[in-house]
């Protein structure tokens, strides 16, 4: 035996494996591939409009057929390419095959998660067709169809052996005013380029014809359009990729707040529309056109509606496609602020504020841009000096007002030492640096058992730890202390000695 040179017998190698990767995708082809059952495969005669059918395939999700006049691209696809069947495993051409034909049929099938398996093609030969054909009918509209849009589309059904048609429209029985006797080609559909006129009747002959003459004189049909109904839905933007509203998008609230000192008011839409009309509602339900323009005055509290539209041209006129909303005028002003109450709680103070006015209030603290809130109750909050802003939601103003520090028994000394050595020799209330506006009216001082001491003067040096010019032991102490707003405070304090 001969020695075979390792890069030959890797080629040879790769053309066995090859050859049997070919035999075993075109088994696995020729089990997947149905042949055609109607017509079967070299048929002749076959009528124009024949159905083209095959076995289903199991585990196909769908089929793609391609008619053409030769075994190879592209007159095998020259009649039809790759028009989908879904997942019918048939096909009846829509305009029929062309006579005394040829005709190729390659089927395609779909499965899930692989390459699209294309069979090999088969054929048949069409009949020669001798004779017109014959006349068809309308189907859309229908009829004697009533309410018609005036953009309708004509559409027919197809009259078998039938290679054109001509087509002619009137608005009145045997007349082509609009139309007159157009040959539209092999097709099953006439969109005209204008619109019917409206609330009209229409008159369509449709005549089909082949190489053999027409079908002679077809029965007239007849429809009746309606008013012209303008789409105000939105469309799709071919061009931009987005939904493009025809109507006005708009925000406009429900509710509308007039300032009792502002009155007249004047209120303006900020939509992006074509145009605006403002109506007062009456108490018999009619409306009274305010305005007609992006704004209106407004000095009555009461129901109004707001419309804002866009102009929109169809059928050549023109619509309005517009956007209503229905509100309500109320009367409204600035908060009063009546009082303001704090209370001590186990996380914080508690502030509570009470206003009155006309207006729907919410409630901010320390930052007059917010956050508000409609709580008029504010809890968790710290020692200092706050400030509480009042918002009327109608946009009549903010009120405020300063919460001062309160007093605290923070405010006084723990202990002091009055040995005369200059230093802590007093004892005394210290003024807070973050509040200038606590005042006191007294401060008084208790022994142990209750017995007032003495009251001392907020603007004196202080108790000195004497009673009756006599010094008192080291021992706890306690006060009482009212400020100007009538608050009271109690705490202890040392003397040490």
């Amino acid at each position: 035996m001969k020695n075979v040179p390792i890069d030959s017998f890797y080629q040879m190698k790769k053309l066995v494996l090859s050859i049997l990767f070919i035999g075993h995708a075109a088994l696995a082809m020729g089990q997947v591939c149905p042949n055609i059952t109607s017509p079967s495969n070299g048929s002749l005669s076959v009528p124009v409009n024949t159905t083209i059918t095959w076995p289903s395939v199991p585990g196909s999700v769908g089929y793609l057929i391609s008619l053409g006049t030769g075994p190879d691209l592209p007159e095998r696809v020259n009649i039809l390419n790759g028009r989908s069947a879904g997942q019918t495993n048939s096909y009846t051409p829509e305009v029929g095959l062309p006579e005394n034909t040829l005709i190729y049929v390659t089927i395609s099938i779909f499965f899930p998660n692989q390459q699209l398996v294309i069979c090999g093609s088969e054929s048949f030969t069409t009949e020669e067709v001798t004779t017109p054909p014959p006349c068809t009918s309308l189907e859309e509209p229908l009829n004697n169809q009533g309410n018609v849009s005036v953009k309708t589309e004509i559409g027919w059904a197809y009259a078998p052996t039938a290679t054109g048609y001509r087509l002619s429209i009137g608005t009145s029985a045997g007349a082509t005013d609009l139309l007159n006797n157009l040959d539209v080609g092999n097709v099953l559909t006439f969109n005209p380029l204008d619109d019917f006129p409206q609330e009209s009747a229409v008159f369509v002959t449709i005549t089909p014809y082949n190489e053999n003459g027409d079908a002679g004189s077809c029965t007239e049909e007849s429809f009746t359009t309606g008013n012209t109904v303008v789409d105000c839905n939105a469309y799709f933007d071919s061009v931009s990729g987005e939904i493009v509203p025809r109507k006005p998008e708009t925000n406009f609230p429900g509710q509308i707040g007039i300032c009792k000192n502002e009155i007249p008011t004047l209120i303006r839409s900020d939509d992006t529309a074509d145009g605006f009309r403002w109506f007062k509602i009456n108490e018999d339900g009619t409306e009274s056109l305010l305005s007609s323009t992006s704004d209106v005055s407004l000095s009555e509290v009461g129901p109004y509606r707001y419309e804002a539209y866009n102009l929109v041209v169809q059928g050549g006129e023109t619509f309005e496609c517009s956007t209503s909303k229905d509100f309500n005028v109320v009367l409204s002003e600035i908060a009063q602020i009546t009082s303001v109450s704090t209370s001590q709680e186990v996380d914080g103070r508690q502030i509570q504020i009470e206003v009155s006015g006309l207006g729907d209030y919410e409630y901010a603290l320390d930052n007059i841009e917010g956050p508000y809130q409609d709580r008029a109750i504010f809890n968790g909050i710290t020692e200092g000096t706050h400030t509480i802003y009042v918002n009327d939601k109608n946009g009549c103003g903010i009120a405020e007002r300063i919460i001062e520090r309160e007093l605290s028994p923070d405010d006084f000394p723990k202990f002091f030492t009055p040995n005369g050595d200059g230093i802590n020799d007093f004892w005394q209330y210290i003024s807070p640096r973050e509040s200038n506006e606590i005042q006191l009216s007294y401060i008084q001082v208790f022994d142990r058992y209750g017995m007032l001491l003495t009251q001392i003067l907020p603007t004196s040096k202080g108790w000195d730890g004497t009673f009756n010019g006599q010094p008192l032991p080291a021992s706890s102490y306690w006060f009482k202390a009212r400020d100007n707003l009538n608050n009271e405070i109690k705490g202890f304090f040392a003397l040490k000695r």
